[in-house]
């Protein structure tokens, strides 16, 4: 069986997102209206609140999260090779559980990511 992983996220998207809407913003308004360099430092003041206090990490994550897995606080769930955009699976391949990543960017935006499994 292929190795596999589990991953909870926090994603900001941002103008040069592959898909400019969200559960938050349906029409893409706010996204469109946000740069690469915005949704960096959102997701750097979500991870100094993190550091601060781990157990902010699902509450930012339901709240705040540009992804539909915002309704599980971040979870991802289980993932193996191949199923996740590279960036974001190079990133949790090499946390550890229970670690933080610094900001990852894919085609989807800009995340921060926490091994879980």
């Amino acid at each position: 069986m292929a190795e596999q992983w589990r991953a909870s996220h926090i994603l900001v998207k941002h103008e040069e997102s592959r898909r400019c809407a969200s559960w938050r913003d349906e029409d893409g308004k706010q996204i469109r209206a946000r740069s690469k360099d915005q949704a960096t430092a959102i997701l750097r003041e979500y991870r100094e609140k993190i550091v601060a206090d781990p157990a902010q990490f699902e509450a930012i994550a339901s709240t705040d999260s540009d992804c539909g897995s915002a309704a599980q606080g971040g979870d991802v769930g289980l993932f193996g090779p191949g199923e996740m955009q590279q960036p974001f699976e190079d990133a949790v391949k090499s946390l550890k559980v229970g670690e933080l990543s610094d900001v990852v960017y894919t085609d989807s935006g800009a995340h921060i990511i926490k091994r879980t499994a």
